[in-house]
């Protein structure tokens, strides 16, 4: 007797000696159940075995696993394209700060915004607290702290861009207000320049201190003009210091002061034209002879005011500017309006 093997019906035959013929040997559903088992379990561990070796000997990457790769790899340069894209934009919108601070919010007297407010609502609390966790390089969260920062900076530059061009549509009034001649007649044989802009020694302490106007020596009653348009802001009547003065504001970041009067002809409100006469030369304050003493402010600071006037300008051109001024002033006090204005006060 021996066995021969069915490989198709996973079978095994029995051949008997005495009948000369094969007969079945039907296996047990235990037997047949432990060789699935067995086989299934060779099966895993040879697929355990190969994943072993592929990934932790040979150190390959799943296809899953470089898929997802590839793809974090494509972002990541997005978000670096990104980066760099905003970076220029920085660079360039901090351009346009200097721009604005130094040159078009300086042109219109306007003061400087400062840099800890164009960068305000970004300290304190961490708003980007989440990205540490889904972002361990950080690079995703650079780019959201730069696109907010950006935006507010925009923001703040945008709206300083439309103060401006209010302004700009105000340049002619702007042009007539910045204070651009001289306080008085430029007839140089009426005045000359005693004391210039910057450090002297004082004539009545003898000490280096900075001066912070121009002296035109003349004689007192010489009649003093506004340099340019403005309002008076202040009428001052002093024994002392500057003695009688007045101080104009001209708007857009100027003021004008005329010191050591001896007489005054505007009042604190009141509006003055260029080469409007606001009062006499004198010598009253702490003065060592007869002169004025004319300073130019701007934006709360001193500055020379030999910038701001032309001492070549003709006597006939500053009288023929002077008398406009003086037309124009007696053909609005006879405008109807004025007068009714004017009887109704003589009425009170």
């Amino acid at each position: 007797m021996y066995l021969c093997p069915d490989m198709a019906n996973d079978n095994q035959y029995v051949f008997n000696d005495r009948a000369l013929s094969y007969e079945v040997k039907k296996r047990s559903k235990l037997v047949r159940l432990a060789r699935v088992l067995l086989y299934i379990g060779g099966s895993v561990a040879l697929a355990v075995l190969y994943m072993w070796l592929y990934t932790g000997v040979f150190g390959m990457d799943l296809p899953k696993t470089m898929l997802l790769k590839k793809e974090n790899a494509q972002w990541h340069s997005k978000v670096e394209v990104m980066n760099a894209r905003l970076d220029e934009f920085d660079q360039t919108l901090l351009t346009l700060q200097h721009r604005d601070n130094g040159i078009y919010r300086s042109i219109f007297g306007m003061n400087e915004i400062p840099q800890e407010v164009r960068n305000a609502g970004f300290g304190g609390v961490n708003r980007y607290a989440h990205y540490d966790d889904i972002d361990p390089d950080g690079l995703l969260k650079r780019a959201a702290v730069r696109l907010d920062v950006l935006s507010k900076k925009t923001c703040v530059q945008s709206r300083s861009f439309d103060e401006i061009s209010q302004l700009s549509r105000r340049a002619g009034e702007m042009a007539s207000c910045i204070p651009a001649i001289p306080p008085m007649c430029p007839d140089r044989e009426k005045y000359r320049v005693s004391s210039s802009y910057g450090f002297r020694s004082d004539p009545f302490s003898k000490k280096t201190q900075k001066h912070h106007g121009v002296d035109f020596a003349m004689k007192s009653g010489t009649v003093l003009y506004a340099t340019g348009d403005g309002v008076v802001e202040s009428v001052k009547i002093e024994l002392w210091g500057y003695g009688n003065q007045v101080l104009i504001d001209h708007g857009f970041g100027y003021k004008t002061r005329y010191a050591h009067m001896s007489a005054i002809t505007v009042a604190e409100g009141m509006k003055v034209k260029r080469g409007e006469c606001i009062g006499l030369s004198g010598n009253s304050g702490k003065s060592s002879g007869p002169h004025l003493h004319y300073e130019v402010i701007y934006k709360g600071a001193h500055v020379n005011p030999a910038n701001y006037y032309d001492l070549d300008i003709t006597v006939d051109e500053y009288a023929t500017m002077v008398q406009e001024v003086a037309d124009a002033s007696k053909i609005v006090s006879l405008h109807p309006t004025h007068q009714n204005k004017a009887k109704k006060k003589k009425k009170k």
